[in-house]
C-alpha cells in the first residue's frame, strides 16, 4: 500500500516536519498538512495510516497541556460520541476501492476549509443549541475524518463558535483531534488498512513531526502568526484544487 524507498521515506520525513512546523505556529494544522500533502504521493488511506502515531503524540500533548479537561470533556461528550460514530463508520469509504473519490473528498475538504478560514467567516452558536447540535456536528465531522483523513470541517468552525477562550478553545480542538485520531485507527483497523501490532511506520514519522513542531514555535516568536495562517491557507486552497482536479485530467 506504502512505497518504503529511501526517496519516500525521505519524502515523509519531510512532509511531517513540515506539517509539525505549521502546527507549532498555529496550533492545528498537522493532520491537514499531512493528509494534503501525502495525498499527492500515495492514496489517502496510507497516508491516513500514516498519520495516526505522529497526530496521537501532538495531539494528546496538547489536549493535556490546557486546565479544563474534565469540564471540557462533560460538555462536549456528544459531539465526541458522534466523532467516533462516524469516524469508525465513514473509514469504509476510506478504505474502499474508490481511490479517485476519496482523493476528490480530500481535496474538497481541504479547499472548504481553506476557503472558510481565509473568508474568516464565522458564526456563534447559542447556548440552548449547543446540546442539540453537538451530535450532528460531531457525526459529520467523524465521516469527513473516516473519508478523508481530514479532522476540521466542522469541528473547526464550530468549536470556534461557542465563544471558548483561548486556552479552552485549543484544548477543546485537542480533544476533538484525538477523539478523531483513536476513532480514525479503529476504522482503519476494522477495514483491514491499519494493524496496531505494526505501527513501525507511523511511528517513525513522530520525530521528524516533533521537530517540525519545535521549529514552529521559534518561528512563532519571530513572525507574525495571522501573515503565516494567511499564506499557510492559501497553499491550502491550491492544494485542496489540486487534488480535487487530477482524477479528472
Amino acid at each position: 500500500m506504502i512505497d518504503f524507498s529511501p526517496l519516500h521515506i525521505l519524502a515523509i520525513a519531510l512532509v511531517f516536519f513540515l506539517a509539525g512546523a505549521v502546527k507549532g505556529v498555529t496550533g492545528m494544522g498537522l493532520p491537514t498538512v499531512a493528509m494534503g500533502l501525502l495525498g499527492v504521493i500515495m492514496p489517502p488511506v496510507g497516508a491516513a495510516a500514516l498519520l495516526i502515531a505522529p497526530s496521537f503524540v501532538t495531539n494528546v500533548w496538547q489536549l493535556f497541556s490546557g486546565p479544563s479537561f474534565a469540564a471540557l470533556a462533560s460538555r462536549l461528550w456528544l459531539m465526541m460520541l458522534g466523532i467516533a460514530a462516524g469516524a469508525i463508520a465513514g473509514a469504509r469509504l476510506l478504505t474502499s476501492d474508490a481511490a479517485r473519490w476519496t482523493t476528490m473528498g480530500l481535496g474538497a475538504a481541504l479547499t472548504i476549509y481553506a476557503g472558510i478560514s481565509l473568508l474568516a467567516w464565522r458564526w456563534s452558536v447559542p447556548a440552548h443549541m449547543e446540546r442539540r447540535l453537538s451530535p450532528f456536528i460531531g457525526l459529520a465531522t467523524g465521516v469527513i475524518t473516516g473519508g478523508t483523513g481530514v479532522f476540521v470541517i466542522p469541528a473547526v468552525p464550530y468549536l470556534q463558535a461557542l465563544d471558548l477562550d483561548k486556552e479552552d478553545l485549543i484544548q477543546a480542538l485537542g480533544l476533538s483531534f484525538t477523539v478523531s485520531t483513536i476513532a480514525l485507527a479503529i476504522g482503519l483497523a476494522g477495514n483491514g488498512a491499519f494493524q496496531f501490532g505494526n505501527i513501525d511506520a507511523s511511528a517513525l514519522a513522530i520525530a521528524p513531526a516533533l521537530l517540525g513542531m519545535g521549529l514552529g514555535q521559534r518561528i512563532r516568536q519571530r513572525v507574525s502568526p495571522a501573515a503565516f495562517r494567511r499564506w499557510f491557507l492559501i497553499g491550502l486552497l491550491l492544494l485542496g484544487l489540486q487534488l480535487v482536479l487530477r482524477p479528472l485530467l
